[in-house]
């Protein structure tokens, strides 16, 4: 049996045990939020997530990728009051998301490590934040979501988009699993024990979507361990795409 990681990176907890190895890598399930994630000496670098990110190819006025978006968009503006201030972190090299919100008349800032570094960005306060196709790739998720909660508004909305890990007999043949950015993979209960650790409500909309909500009247959660610094780049804190 492999050496045992450190702790959870999404719920910092040190209680973990090896799941299985996978295509040569070393998977991890926490044994209290659920997530399964990646031994930390197999973690990607920079260069090798940015070629995979170069690969992918997101028109943002493709209607087929529009519709899948959608599964987010749409139960995500069902909440939202009009003009709200929107940030579309993690949005790549083609912000449909932020596109599609736009024409619903919201305002919508970018952030991406690579493709829109603009740490003005990250020194705003929103309604609400999208991380579409983006937790997978976190290699501090609890950092990124401690992060984010301090840009939400009171009564502000986070969602997220990312393929929920269900079938751990199929995990190694899982397409999701065998992308080699992807690296921290999540459940619903995962994702209703992250919201309970901010003190967010957490409801799952549509499959592969989690939308919560931080409480009218709180200001951010209480510090965590290892949150990101105002000044720091994705590249260097998130980790993330």
């Amino acid at each position: 049996m492999p050496r045992q990681a450190g702790g959870c990176p999404v719920c910092l907890t040190r209680r973990v045990r090896f799941l299985r190895i996978a295509g040569g890598r070393i998977y991890w399930r926490c044994r209290v939020c659920q997530a399964t994630f990646l031994d930390p000496s197999q973690l990607p670098g920079l260069d090798e997530e940015l070629k995979r990110y170069l690969l992918h190819e997101n028109d943002p006025d493709d209607p087929r990728y529009r519709n899948f978006l959608s599964k987010v968009s749409t139960p995500l503006l069902n909440r939202l009051p009009p003009r709200c201030v929107g940030l579309d972190f993690g949005c790549g090299p083609g912000p449909a998301l932020a596109k599609m919100l736009s024409e619903a008349g919201h305002d919508l800032h970018l952030y991406d490590p690579f493709f829109a570094p603009d740490p003005s960005s990250l020194e705003r306060s929103y309604d609400f934040i999208t991380c579409t196709e983006v937790a997978e790739h976190l290699h501090r998720p609890a950092a990124t979501f401690a992060s984010l909660d301090k840009l939400l508004r009171p009564g502000g909305w986070l969602a997220v988009m990312t393929s929920f890990q269900t079938d751990d007999a199929g995990f190694g043949n899982w397409y999701y699993r065998q992308e080699p950015s992807h690296v921290v993979f999540y459940r619903e209960e995962t994702f209703h024990h992250l919201a309970k650790q901010f003190d967010w409500t957490c409801e799952i909309p549509a499959a592969n979507v989690a939308l919560m909500q931080k409480p009218k009247g709180q200001s951010a959660a209480r510090d965590r361990k290892n949150q990101m610094s105002p000044n720091s780049t994705w590249a260097q804190d998130f980790r993330a795409i």
